[in-house]
């Protein structure tokens, strides 16, 4: 019941996704920074995603992880996964019991899936809607997913989305989601513009206190 879609510009990676059910990032997100990305998705098993991160940092092409996993999974044909790594290459899986119209589509630096979608063309609109975007890793990801909603989206109403991404750190610098509501995605570019003003500060706040700037709160002087 989701559809996500997972990117890099070869130093960040990030997921936007959103889904009918509520807080589908909770479950479906997993990223590790100077690794890669994974979406493990219909029917949800998190382990997946981090057994596909773990493969890749062992050194295994996202081909070569994605097939590792699979093998290993004996329910996998009730999961959609994605997976991708810093220098781009991707790789995906719907299995055959993947719920409704089924799509999954690779791009440049790029990787998109999705299960009961109102149509297939979904897939490919948020593809080309990264493709096409500029700016921040954030705002690729958000176009996309907005290109995809504009496409037809879910076969049924959407209620939750979130999107994240790493870089050099060891957390994720943007950890945005909508758990409930009935414009997700409207609710989840309000939040990406009121976050990426301060995403750096949050970053030398925690590496290097003394040249943080001000909280912005009372009392912060």
């Amino acid at each position: 019941m989701t559809f996500s879609v997972l990117g890099t510009d070869g130093v960040a990676v990030g997921i936007a996704i959103s889904s009918s059910s509520p807080a589908v990032a909770a479950r479906c997100v997993h990223l590790r920074a100077g690794v890669g990305g994974a979406a493990s998705q219909n029917v949800t098993d998190p382990r997946l995603g981090t057994q596909l991160l773990d493969a890749l940092e062992s050194g295994l092409a996202p081909e070569q992880a994605l097939v590792e996993v699979v093998a290993g999974t004996p329910e996998a044909d009730h999961r959609q996964l994605t997976v991708l790594d810093l220098t781009g290459a991707s790789a995906v899986f719907s299995g055959a019991h993947a719920l409704g119209v089924v799509g999954e589509r690779r791009g440049r630096s790029v990787v998109s899936a999705g299960n009961l979608l109102a149509a297939p063309k979904v897939i490919d609109a948020a593809v080309q809607g990264f493709e096409s975007a500029e700016g921040d890793l954030e705002l690729r990801l958000l176009a996309a997913l907005e290109a995809g909603l504009a496409a037809g989206g879910e076969a049924g109403p959407l209620h939750s989305a979130g999107l994240s991404v790493v870089r050099k750190v060891p957390w994720r610098e943007t950890d945005l989601r909508v758990d409930w509501s009935d414009e997700p995605i409207r609710e989840l570019r309000r939040l990406v513009e009121l976050w990426l003003p301060q995403r750096d500060d949050y970053v030398i706040r925690a590496l290097r206190p003394s040249d943080a700037p001000s909280y912005g709160v009372p009392g912060d002087e």
